[in-house]
């Protein structure tokens, strides 16, 4: 790209597109965990299920937490700074598990 093409660039819509991202992965862990949660208490808790759930209400908060406060430092600066791997990772790992975790008690 040339340096004109750069410095026409809007940088407040990717930061919006982010944020609209981390908005509807936040809507599709909770999906996953209350219908894994729902699934699991069916037929009555057990003891197993009492522990799945507590883990996936576990991992979701914890991705619940890293998204909020991802779509706050999106939500307040017109160039935000890039998310940390570690950061990325711990979402990624927090998202994953609680979709693995509610397939598990579907199952």
């Amino acid at each position: 790209m040339s340096g004109a093409a750069l410095s026409e660039r809007d940088p407040g819509l990717q930061p919006e597109r982010t944020r609209l991202a981390w908005r509807r992965t936040t809507l599709a862990s909770t999906v996953a965990a209350v219908l894994g949660l729902k699934t699991a208490l069916h037929g009555g808790p057990s003891a197993a299920a009492i522990v799945a759930c507590a883990l996936v209400c576990g991992l979701w908060l914890a991705f619940l937490l890293l998204a909020h406060g991802r779509i706050r430092t999106l939500s307040a600066t017109a160039s935000p700074a890039a998310l940390t791997p570690r950061h990325a990772t711990a979402a990624a790992l927090c998202a994953v598990a609680t979709a693995v975790c509610a397939a598990a008690l579907v199952i």
